[in-house]
């Protein structure tokens, strides 16, 4: 397994945990029975922290979407250079912190974050079409 295809592993992993947090805050909130009814959860009832952590989630999902067929389509034309090897680690490293400044409330660092992820898209973007 290449370092690319092992850190997208690793990020996929991580994408499919960030639901834990706010889920057992939802337990907290409702209980077991109201959580596993299911259904959309009261943000009323919900920590703020936990409504943030939602909706980090889902942008972590949203910016999957778009770093996982990068990394794939680097890996089947064979690309993987330093810029490519980077790129992956600092993608993994910038969602984690953008998921934690996020439910957070640190408004700055969440903008940093995001944007560091983003540019490591870019990285393997421009490698991909031989700019870097």
């Amino acid at each position: 397994m290449t370092i690319e295809l092992y850190w997208l592993t690793l990020t996929a992993l991580m994408t499919a945990l960030f639901w834990v947090p706010y889920v057992l805050n939802r337990i907290l909130a409702v209980g077991l029975g109201g959580a596993l009814a299911g259904g959309a959860p009261d943000s009323g009832k919900l920590a703020d922290w936990a409504q943030r952590a939602m909706r980090a989630h889902g942008n972590a999902i949203e910016n999957l979407a778009i770093f996982a067929p990068i990394v794939l389509i680097a890996h089947v034309l064979g690309i993987s250079s330093a810029a490519t090897r980077a790129a992956v680690v600092v993608y993994f490293f910038a969602r984690l912190a953008h998921y934690v400044v996020y439910a957070a409330g640190i408004p700055a660092a969440r903008t940093l974050t995001f944007t560091a992820g983003w540019l490591a898209q870019i990285a393997i973007i421009a490698s991909i079409l031989r700019w870097i």
